[in-house]
């Protein structure tokens, strides 16, 4: 399959790694000119942006692994170093979701309630299940080489579904970081699926059959809910899609990489 919209130079290519880099990563890179390409237009390359936050936290689980650690310990610390590198950026949008859907009694409640910066009884407890599965999984796993395999596929497959979502669902709000990316095309949204979907490979034939058919159901349910609870989609709904589709890659990768 062809890069979306069929026409990428290769310099374009690169301002949309580059693009997705910055926005999905607190990496640090130095200043670039992104006014020839939005969000909706690259979030292609999420994917990318996935792998190497997937990378650092790998490393870091290796390197704790080769120092002595328990796999607990160092579970523990390759979550640290992933929502270091992401500056909780998806983890944020999961909790103010569960506070808006859990708490709001109608659409512009619920929409209120995730605007606000402060964090409710639901959204405490979806961070706390959310981190508690993601290490629980980890600590599992019984060397480094797995732990590489889980992490980069979960965090790369997990953003590929992003641009899926933002094609289908139009933005719940006028304004807001959902409305301000743009109009996601159909070209851009498959490639990026198909990116992260290949990084499933690494769970092995089983295990990536596995996770798409996972994924796919969970995407269809949450696109569902979506549309039932504010009739769209916002940034923190596309924060929330990442969290749950991590979290279901990695639960097929401790069955796919322990066979």
């Amino acid at each position: 399959m062809k890069l979306p919209n069929l026409t990428l130079s290769p310099r374009q290519i690169l301002d949309d790694v580059a693009l997705c880099l910055v926005f999905f990563t607190r990496l640090p890179l130095p200043d670039l000119d992104f006014r020839s390409r939005g969000l909706a237009a690259a979030i292609w390359a999420a994917p990318v942006a996935g792998l190497l936050v997937g990378l650092i936290g790998a490393i870091v689980f290796a390197t704790a692994e080769r120092f002595g650690l328990a796999m607990g310990p160092a579970a523990a610390l390759a979550l640290v170093a992933t929502v270091i590198t992401t500056g909780c950026l998806h983890e944020d949008g999961l909790s103010d979701v569960a506070d808006g859907f859990g708490g709001g009694k109608s659409r512009g409640r619920k929409l209120d309630i995730m605007r606000d910066s402060r964090i409710g009884a639901y959204g405490a407890m979806a961070l706390a299940l959310s981190l508690l599965i993601r290490w629980n999984v980890l600590s599992e796993l019984v060397d480094p080489t797995q732990a590489l395999f889980a992490l980069v596929a979960a965090h790369a497959a997990s953003r590929g579904v992003l641009g899926v979502f933002m094609h289908l669902l139009p933005p719940a709000r006028s304004d807001g970081l959902s409305a301000g990316a743009g109009t996601v095309s159909l070209e851009t949204a498959i490639a990026g699926a198909v990116l992260g979907a290949i990084t499933l490979l690494l769970l092995g034939a089983g295990g990536a059959i596995a996770a798409l058919i996972l994924l796919g159901l969970l995407f269809a349910a949450f696109h569902a809910l979506c549309l039932n609870q504010i009739g769209g989609q916002t940034g923190d709904t596309i924060g929330a899609l990442q969290q749950v589709s991590e979290i279901a890659v990695l639960l097929v990768a401790s069955v796919a990489l322990s066979s």
